[in-house]
């Protein structure tokens, strides 16, 4: 007669390897039932224990042994894609739409809440460009005998100082959005990598198994579409930048920068061949949405919807008062005069009829016509500097200052001004400025914008450099207003080494007469 030991031996010499039972048990386990009847008991066979939270509830759906066997990593990733892709199973659960139409709609939904992120985003960048002006230079001007560290100190503390915002909002919105996407497309590649249910017919038209990558007569067509809305998104975010004609190094770096964008077109295209169609669908609908969120915010009628407001909000006439001239008599020769209509003249036409105007004593009749040409071109730089001199000549220094720092933000804006043109407006700019707000008696705020000169390297061109010396001038005498006669000396002689008649200032900045630059105003002349 066998005994017991004997019966189970011969049992399991001829049942399946212990190791060839295993998924069938781990399924079992799962189920909470025996599926093999020649299995051991329950209390004696092996059982893994299993945290079912760490796998999806379909992550076992196809049938062992048939199919090849695949089996689901899902377990293997990352806790955040684990959650993005219940959270996508959960979407497509309740509304029963295909699997497109649930990518589709969940990068929108994406889109959506990250927009106000950008709203708030644009704002602070807009309030860093009033403000800038206002700042000191973050690195030390030459000759100030300042050390780097100092510097940056100041710059910080005037920037709290003043509400600034910090300088990490022009990261805010890409460092959210980037990571965003990235998870997006790591947790549909997953999905369609494991075959998830509905996947292999979720799709529509030419990609209707979104497991597949791109191939036969409509494959070109998604990696096409990522490659042409990534161009467009380029051009249209590169469209008012100043790159075309740029001399600086940042805006130089500026031009490679879309250059390499541009070039990146290419690659994007084989790319698409290389990516599930399933993935594809989120790419080509965040890169369509970001088409559209771009076009939208440059349309002034959805910026003032959204409380954006415009780029350079102009003064108009009509608003301040002054007569307004609908009608010019233009002489052609002595015997021929014709009228014209100054609202078909154009900011450049406006701002030299302006100037003649000026120059004849005539300034209630340019005002208006500055105002009408800032109206026309908001970032016309010149109209903003000759409206800055003409406001300062008739002693409205608070709107004269605004709308010197209007010219000197968008200088910085456009990029690090280098070029001859640019570089002689930033120079002005930062002079009247300057004046003008130690007219006010802000002697502090008058340093900052002179010492903005102070930190540009000296012009080649003879007229800009004369402009660039006299503010090192203007900046000595402020300076020693304030006791620092050090520095004020320093500047002085570098003054004198260029114009030997800054000597006499020199002389008397030594020799501690207060007679000094006594009025910083008074010897100063307009250039229109």
């Amino acid at each position: 007669m066998m005994t017991t030991t004997s019966i189970l031996l011969s049992h399991l010499r001829r049942s399946r390897p212990y190791y060839s039972l295993l998924p069938t048990l781990f399924t079992a386990h799962l189920s909470n039932t025996n599926p093999n009847p020649l299995s051991p008991p329950p209390h004696t066979r092996f059982t893994p224990r299993v945290n079912p939270l760490l796998f999806h509830s379909r992550a076992f759906s196809t049938p062992l042994g048939g199919g090849g066997g695949d089996v689901p990593l899902q377990e293997d990733s990352i806790l955040p894609v684990r959650h993005l892709i219940s959270l996508l199973d959960v979407s497509h659960d309740l509304t029963g739409l295909p699997w497109w139409i649930v990518i589709a709609s969940s990068t929108l939904a994406l889109r959506v809440v990250l927009f106000p992120i950008l709203i708030l985003q644009l704002n602070k960048l807009r309030r860093i460009g009033e403000l800038f002006p206002k700042l000191p230079p973050p690195l030390p001007p030459p000759l100030s005998g300042k050390s780097y560290i100092d510097q940056i100190l100041l710059f910080r503390k005037e920037r709290r100082a003043i509400g600034c915002p910090s300088f990490l909002w022009f990261l805010a919105y890409f460092s959210i959005q980037v990571p965003c996407f990235f998870l997006w497309m790591t947790s549909i590649r997953r999905m369609s990598l494991d075959h998830h249910p509905g996947f292999d017919c979720g799709g529509a038209l030419w990609f209707q198994n979104l497991t597949d990558f791109s191939h036969g007569v409509s494959g070109p067509i998604f990696p096409l579409l990522i490659a042409g809305l990534h161009y467009i998104n380029v051009q249209i975010s590169f469209g008012t930048s100043s790159v075309r004609n740029v001399t600086g190094p940042l805006d130089l770096l500026a031009k490679f920068y879309k250059f390499y964008l541009d070039f990146l077109t290419l690659p994007l295209f084989f790319i698409g061949y290389c990516i599930p169609q399933g993935s594809l669908v989120y790419w080509v609908t965040n890169s369509s949405l970001n088409v559209i969120q771009q076009l939208c915010l440059k349309h002034p009628v959805v910026r003032v919807k959204l409380g954006l407001p415009d780029k350079a909000a102009p003064t108009i006439a009509a608003n301040s008062g002054e007569d307004f001239p609908a009608q010019l008599t233009i002489s052609d020769s002595p015997t021929k005069k014709r009228e014209i209509s100054v609202q078909n003249l154009s900011p450049k036409e406006l701002l030299a009829l302006s100037v003649k105007l000026l120059s004849n004593g005539k300034k209630e009749r340019a005002v208006p016509l500055l105002r009408l040409a800032l109206e026309k071109d908001p970032d016309y730089l010149r109209a903003l500097l000759v409206m800055g001199q003409t406001l300062l000549q008739n002693g409205q220094l608070a709107e004269a200052t605004e709308y010197f720092e209007r010219a000197i933000s968008k200088l910085f804006l456009a990029g690090n001004p280098t070029d001859v043109e640019n570089t002689d407006l930033i120079i002005l700019s930062s002079q009247w400025a300057g004046v003008a707000c130690i007219r006010q008696g802000k002697w502090a705020e008058g340093i900052i914008h002179l010492e903005r000169v102070a930190s540009l390297k000296e012009p080649d061109d003879q007229k800009s450099k004369a402009h660039y010396f006299d503010g090192l001038v203007l900046l000595a005498s402020a300076l020693y207003n304030e006791g620092r006669k050090t520095e004020a000396a320093n500047y002085l002689r570098y003054a004198a080494a260029y114009n030997p008649a800054y000597k006499e200032y020199l002389e008397q900045c030594e020799n501690d007469e207060d007679v000094f630059v006594s009025d910083l105003v008074s010897s100063r002349r307009g250039d229109y």
